[in-house]
């Protein structure tokens, strides 16, 4: 009888550990951009702000996935903007296949102050890509990104 629960028990921890929610989501609060600044150490980084409920993102988030999976060295991190359920990012970022990039959602209301901090000519409209190069100098991209010119960018900053 214990070797069965000892299979059983060990069982379902493999069944756990096959189907464990991949994907971390961070809050992301007032203040934390500078920490977001810093965790590139240096190195060119592209912050990518989405929502879930914006078309635009919709259609290009499988696009990311895309570019993410040919760029793995490159420090890209996504902040997802919009007031839903952790469970409906999650699962737009795993269609996404954006499963391992680096991710955030806003926990807090999604208000001026917060964009303010961001960048101050920041009125909220998604999607918007910020690039921020090794010097710490930031340029706003804002609707859908060309990927080719990114992969420029990077290119050009790394």
């Amino acid at each position: 009888m214990k070797r069965i629960v000892l299979a059983v028990s060990i069982f379902l921890a493999i069944c756990h550990a096959a189907y464990a929610d991949p994907i971390n989501l961070k809050p992301y609060q007032q203040g934390e951009w500078p920490s977001i600044l810093q965790s590139a150490n240096h190195d060119p980084i592209a912050i990518h702000f989405w929502g879930v409920t914006c078309p635009a993102c919709v259609k290009e988030m499988p696009q990311w996935g895309r570019f993410v999976e040919k760029n793995k060295n490159l420090k890209i991190i996504f902040i997802q903007v919009d007031d839903v359920s952790p469970e409906m990012i999650k699962k737009m970022l795993s269609k996404a296949k954006l499963d391992d990039a680096t991710h955030y959602y806003v926990s807090s209301p999604f208000d001026e102050r917060l964009r303010y901090e961001i960048d101050p000519k920041w009125r909220g409209e998604t999607p918007i890509t910020i690039l921020v190069n090794r010097k710490g100098q930031a340029n706003r991209k804002t609707g859908p990104m060309d990927f080719s010119q990114l992969s420029s960018w990077f290119n050009k900053n790394n």
